[in-house]
Formats: C-alpha cells, sequence, structure tokens
C-alpha cells in the first residue's frame, strides 16, 4: 500500500514504518498512533530507557528537565527536547531531531531529522525527513467549524473521516516563520514557504510558496 505516497515520504527514516505499510492513505495512521506505540514499546531493546510509564528515549537523547512528556511517547536516538517542550502523547520523535522551547507535539509522527526549534505547534500531523518548521509555525489541527477534514488530491474528493488532521509535510520542506498549515495541508517534498503565509491544500514538491496566489516552481541546480 501506498505507493501512490512513496513521494511524499520516506518509510524508511521511521519506526513506524510497518504502521504506514498497514494503510491506504497516509492521514489513516494518525487515530493509530497511540496503540501502535504501546505496541513497540516491549519490542525497544536495551537502547532505550523509560523516563516514566509508557515514555521511552533512547540513552543518546537529550531531555531538558523542564520538558513535558506524557504518554504514550518514544523519543528516538540523538534527539534533542529543549527547554520547557511540551509533548502530549501519541507521539515518536525520529532520531536526530529537534523538539525546541515552547514546541507543542501531540498524536504526531516526527521522521527521522526533523526541526520543530522555536514555539511550534505540532498536532496530528505527520512531518518527513528533514523537515523543518521556523520559529512560530503553526500546523492548525481542527476546521473552525469543527467539521471533519476533506482532502481534495488529484482531482478526487476525499472523505478522511478526521475532525482532528493539521498536515503532512513531505521530506525536506521548509516551512517559514510564522506561517500557518490549515487543517488538510499537505505538501510535497523540497517544498519552500514563505513566512507569514496561510496555507491550504495540496502544494505539489519542488515549489516556492510566497502566497496562495503566487506558486513558483524553484529553479534547478
Amino acid at each position: 500500500m501506498l505507493k501512490k505516497y512513496n513521494d511524499l515520504l520516506n518509510l524508511d527514516a521511521t519506526i513506524a514504518k510497518e504502521l504506514f505499510e498497514k494503510v491506504e492513505h497516509p492521514w489513516e495512521v494518525l487515530p493509530k498512533i497511540k496503540e501502535y506505540i504501546l505496541d513497540l514499546i516491549p519490542t525497544l531493546g536495551d537502547e532505550y530507557i523509560q523516563l516514566s510509564e509508557n515514555v521511552y528515549a533512547h540513552k543518546s537523547a537529550k531531555i531538558s528537565p523542564t520538558a513535558c512528556i506524557d504518554a504514550p511517547t518514544i523519543i528516538g536516538a540523538d534527539t534533542e527536547v529543549r527547554h520547557c517542550a511540551y509533548i502530549r502523547g501519541s507521539v515518536i520523535v525520529g532520531n536526530k531531531c529537534v523538539i525546541g522551547n515552547s514546541t507543542e507535539v501531540k498524536n504526531a509522527i516526527i521522521f527521522n531529522n526533523v526541526q520543530c526549534p522555536h514555539y511550534n505547534y505540532v498536532g496530528d500531523a505527520l512531518l518527513g525527513e528533514f523537515a523543518h518548521t521556523g520559529a512560530g509555525v503553526i500546523l492548525s489541527n481542527v476546521k473552525s467549524d469543527k467539521s471533519n477534514v476533506i482532502l481534495k488530491l488529484d482531482g478526487e474528493t476525499i472523505e478522511t473521516g478526521l475532525r482532528k488532521f493539521s498536515a503532512i509535510v513531505g521530506n525536506h520542506v521548509e516551512v517559514g516563520c510564522n506561517s500557518v498549515l490549515c487543517p488538510g495541508t499537505i505538501i510535497y517534498p523540497n517544498t519552500n514557504i514563505y513566512p507569514l503565509t496561510r496555507v491550504r491544500g495540496v502544494i505539489g514538491p519542488n515549489k516556492i510558496v510566497k502566497d496562495m496566489q503566487n506558486i513558483i516552481e524553484k529553479e534547478e541546480r
């Protein structure tokens, strides 16, 4: 499964690969994250240490004593969880990631080498490897009318059945400071979002998004 999304997320860059392989669409993993983590914890091995009940971190992870981490959560190798970060549970953070000052994460899979370093909200989201969110970036996970998220993808209208679903951010995506990703946003790899941009819908790969009316192709280097 997931063959049509192979160019969106590198499944070899997360310990949740098996979970993705069980679904047709990547957003379908969101309601399954908690149960998957609880099943995965007994298999982690000696390189992971228990921080509290159903909260585990790799021995090489650096966790600030002022960070708050709720269960269930798994934090990967060489990842840094900084001062006053808040991980609210049902979260997998990959290897060599940064969850920074005053960043809040809940019900999310953060692939390897992702950085959310300053004042970010990441709820009900998937962040592909090497994605980066600038200071103040918000991944908004609930529509203002509280209805389920509907996607328009490849000419097809898809009922996700999810009331909470913020964004899928592809590999090597850069999201500029103080931008907002509206519920149901999908950004394909190697795309850059300008600061202060409100992003909605599906953004293709290798784009520069100056605003939603001004999206250009990246020049080949």
